[in-house]
């Protein structure tokens, strides 16, 4: 139809910091600050698949990460800050409750232009393609930038009380700090192909990060804590038929896509989603090994990762799949 708009990812880039943890290493930190307990040696590993991970410094704001992986983005597009219509930041770490992060980001970048903060766990940056795609086509916005910040690894539960303590600790020991940032721009052909969200609120409780009053009367970030049999069972009432909607209505399947970007909280929970969706684990983009849990981050990283190697060209076919706490499933269909 004349005069139809689309909107098209026009560029990815990442952050990651200079300095990373082995697994082994962890370990032996955690063997050093915990003297009295038994540090399981490689359980983190059979556990997580995870080897290693990024540890930003402690100086460093999510907004830093964010605005590091956005200048990266701007400069290879041929963009500048003044060109850019909206910043949309969505992540799980945040500089603050008040106000918008995306305000840091935008001031670091010197943008002037509106912004707004996403939130909806490891599905931020799903939820905001979302947004930057309806944004797009309705002719409120040409040029929309998402950024994403992570500092996950500030959540390690580095002290243990007891030996018991180690292993529910296990999720906090894979996680690890990067920035993301995705141009979308308007286009005369579609990029954003299609999108598809659900939710089971009800087991929101089976996966949490809490707000936990100190005796002061003020709040702290609690550890991030994991019940796996709640989770499995909350995960499993998931209608994964959402996952695939946005292929099955243009008639393709998982083996159409270049790559399938999946969430990896961990190895065995990526090839588990894989075969949950029927989804052949050879397509998928696998970063939860070298990176850890990037948290919101994951997809775009691995979208970076997929084109710079080679295994995403323009033109291509990408399908981006996550699973995040709430718990919350989508996927958004892009051509590259």
């Amino acid at each position: 139809m004349s005069g139809e708009r689309y909107s098209r990812v026009a560029g990815v880039a990442a952050q990651l910091p200079e300095h990373s943890l082995t697994t082994e290493q962890l370990e032996d930190l955690l063997a050093e600050r915990n003297p009295g307990i038994r540090v399981p040696r490689g359980l983190i590993e059979r556990h997580s698949g995870v080897r290693r991970r990024h540890v930003a410094p402690p100086e460093c704001m999510a907004s830093d990460l964010a605005a590091a992986a956005a200048r990266r983005l701007l400069r290879q597009t041929g963009h500048t800050p003044p060109a850019i219509d909206l910043i949309i930041y969505a992540g799980v770490s945040g500089d603050a409750v008040e106000p918008a992060t995306g305000h840091m980001v935008a001031a670091k970048l010197g943008a002037g232009c509106p912004v707004f903060d996403v939130r909806d766990a490891c599905n931020s940056v799903l939820r905001a393609i979302h947004l930057a795609d309806a944004l797009i086509t309705a002719g409120d916005h040409r040029t929309v930038l998402i950024v994403c910040g992570e500092l996950i690894t500030a959540s390690i539960q580095w002290r243990l009380e007891s030996q018991d303590d180690f292993e529910p600790a296990i999720p906090s020991y894979t996680v690890s700090d990067s920035g993301t940032a995705l141009l979308l721009e308007r286009s005369g052909s579609p990029g954003v192909l299609g999108h598809a969200f659900g939710a089971n609120s009800a087991d929101w409780s089976a996966s949490i990060m809490p707000f936990i009053r100190d005796h002061a009367g003020g709040f702290r970030t609690g550890p991030f804590t994991i019940d796996p049999i709640g989770l499995a069972i909350g995960v499993q009432k998931l209608d994964f038929g959402v996952l695939r909607r946005p292929l099955a209505e243009r008639g393709l399947d998982w083996d159409d896509m270049a790559v399938t970007c999946v969430h990896q909280p961990s190895l065995a929970a990526l090839h588990w989603a894989c075969e949950l969706m029927n989804a052949p684990a050879g397509k998928a983009e696998v970063t939860i090994v070298d990176h850890g849990n990037l948290a919101a981050s994951t997809l775009p990283m691995q979208l970076y990762l997929a084109e710079r190697a080679g295994r995403l060209k323009r033109g291509d076919l990408v399908a981006l799949v996550g699973v995040a706490s709430g718990l919350s499933e989508g996927t958004v269909l892009l051509r590259w």
